[in-house]
């Protein structure tokens, strides 16, 4: 009798662990749903590193990486659909709602972006006026269309109140002060950090979280698929060359010339357009910093130099050579193979940092003449 009654003990021990267990596994795989379900659909990105992108059935999450900082977050964004109600329990982050209506943009990079994705009405305030060159842009701002609102480190408050845009888009930098008075708005700023991307598909991929902010998706992504393919069939062809030719890049603006480091955009152009960066030892993302000897001394012997300036007449090889005394030293100059890009008239700021195939093929073609291409370059031409 003791031992039936120890039985049935024993069996209800094992019934009630057995239904435990099976409750506990349960729970266990409903929360490992939920939390599946939680981390949302990553959007590949596969070059950029700075941009992480979510999508949510209610919203999309986009984290921007600190590009000075990588283990820290630079800003997270919220992006909630405008006719759509706020969906709950949002994450935190910055809440925009898109498509973006009013935006004031700072940079001409930004404005010619937002313009070729067919968004300009989006536009509604722009800062540093005198570098735009696009017509629809200028005749707007002509108009009062756009609004004005003065240079980008000091901006017209009075007139950024009155425009009320939605947002704010301007590239940041290391070490800022939150803008000043601007981030005391309460405006939404998107911090544009493509620019520290290390490579220049990485920074155009940008584009397609732009696309985004202005209901431009589908377009943002088809520009770059072309990008993409144009970009490493070039590659492909100036890494099979076996001239590999020394490249400099400018000249000295104050007291110091800003050569590209060797992890960014421009760096990588250079070495995908077959050539070698003299300064490809130090690893930044973006440029650095150095005394005009410092950069003769490293890069007296480069074979190709390409010069950026804006001015009203084109510069000569003359007037480059009185520019510095250092400038008359380089391999290049004496070689006469400098090429210069007067973006006065010519669209480089514009075009160029989310099509870098469109520099690239200049680059590929300056610097291995023996392609012997036949068409003309779009950007730089031979300083006379």
């Amino acid at each position: 009798m003791e031992y039936r009654l120890e039985g049935k003990r024993k069996m209800r021990i094992f019934l009630t662990l057995f239904i435990v267990v099976a409750f506990l596994a349960s729970c266990k795989g409903s929360h490992a749903s939920s939390s599946a379900e939680g981390e949302g659909e990553v959007l590949p990105m596969k070059y950029a590193e700075n941009l992480t992108v979510r999508e949510f059935p209610d919203f999309t999450e986009v984290t921007v990486r600190n590009p000075w900082d990588t283990l820290k977050t630079l800003q997270k964004y919220i992006l909630v659909e405008r006719d759509s109600e706020m969906p709950a329990g949002l994450p935190e982050g910055t809440i925009i709602k898109v498509p973006v209506t009013n935006a004031l943009v700072y940079s001409t990079v930004h404005n010619s972006l937002i313009t070729e994705l067919g968004a300009i009405d989006a536009i509604g305030g722009i800062c540093n006026s005198k570098y735009v060159n696009g017509k629809e842009l200028q005749a707007r701002l002509a108009s009062g269309r756009i609004v004005d609102c003065g240079v980008s480190l000091s901006p017209d408050l009075e007139k950024i109140i009155k425009l009320k845009p939605q947002v704010i888009m301007l590239s940041p930098f290391e070490n800022n002060d939150k803008y000043a008075k601007v981030g005391e708005l309460g405006i939404p700023i998107i911090e544009c950090a493509d620019y520290m991307e290390t490579s220049p598909l990485g920074r155009a991929e940008w584009v397609r979280f732009y696309g985004m902010l202005f209901g431009k998706q589908d377009v943002a992504d088809k520009m770059f698929a072309e990008t993409e393919s144009n970009y490493l069939k070039l590659k492909q062809i100036a890494n099979g060359l076996a001239i590999k030719p020394k490249v400099i890049i400018d000249q000295r603006y104050g007291q110091v010339w800003n050569v590209p480091g060797g992890v960014s955009t421009m760096g990588r152009l250079i070495e995908d357009a077959g050539g070698i960066n003299p300064f490809a030892s130090y690893e930044r993302s973006g440029s650095v910093p150095l005394a005009p000897e410092k950069v003769l001394a490293e890069a007296h012997d480069a074979d190709v130099w390409f010069v950026r300036y804006n001015q009203e007449k084109d510069k000569s090889l003359r007037e480059l050579g009185n520019d510095a005394p250092v400038n008359s030293q380089f391999k290049a100059f004496k070689d006469g193979r400098v090429y210069g890009c007067n973006t006065r008239y010519v669209n480089f700021y514009e075009e160029t940092p989310f099509h870098p195939d469109l520099i690239l093929e200049d680059m590929v073609h300056l610097m291995h003449p023996e392609l012997s291409s036949s068409a003309p370059a779009r950007y730089y031409s031979l300083m006379q």
